[in-house]
């Protein structure tokens, strides 16, 4: 059972040496030198502009925390516009009429601009989300407690998913001498 456990992690370890030299490394990376790679220096300098409605509030919040996580503090080169919003779905109906689950669907339209005098539009892309919920009867404060939460949670999955876009967009236009 060792040897089989050992001959696994050998096996493992000569993969994991083996992406180095076809060219893969983490889109989060440090560049040469130990500073921030593109994509940390990319999304520390985009400004999130104001989004309506409290769940573009939630958005906008999620993605500034994400675009700030290096620590990296530079002039904003870019403004991302988002488009949000939040539909649901009864997907559970009673024998009542009355509805026992609800969908949530999240879905962003975005736009990454520069800050040039063109105002070049560089990327857009679309993020969305699905959660749910549980209704019980007369539970009315309840349900209005957990409609905030499931928001907040798919504001964090669709600015998670925009984050990932970007960083991967400010990642493969690096220069090569950013790397």
């Amino acid at each position: 059972m060792r040897i089989r456990a050992l001959c696994l992690r050998t096996g493992l370890l000569i993969a994991l040496l083996g992406l180095g030299g076809c060219g893969f490394r983490p889109v989060y990376a440090k560049a040469s030198g130990g500073a921030a790679g593109p994509a940390a220096e990319g999304l520390a300098e985009v400004s999130v502009a104001l989004m309506p409605e409290r769940t573009g509030q939630l958005l906008r919040q999620a993605l500034q925390e994400r675009f700030e996580r290096s620590g990296l503090t530079p002039a904003h080169r870019y403004d991302l516009n988002v488009s949000f919003s939040i539909v649901n779905t009864s997907i559970a109906i009673q024998p009542d009429s009355s509805n026992s689950r609800i969908r949530f669907i999240g879905t962003a339209n975005y736009q990454l601009i520069a800050q040039d005098p063109g105002r070049t539009t560089l990327t857009t892309g679309t993020a969305r989300s699905v959660d749910g919920m549980d209704l019980y009867d007369q539970q009315l404060f309840g349900a209005t407690l957990e409609t905030e939460v499931v928001q907040q949670r798919i504001a964090e999955a669709v600015a998670d998913e925009i984050t990932r876009q970007l960083a991967v967009y400010f990642d493969q236009h690096a220069t090569v001498a950013d790397r």
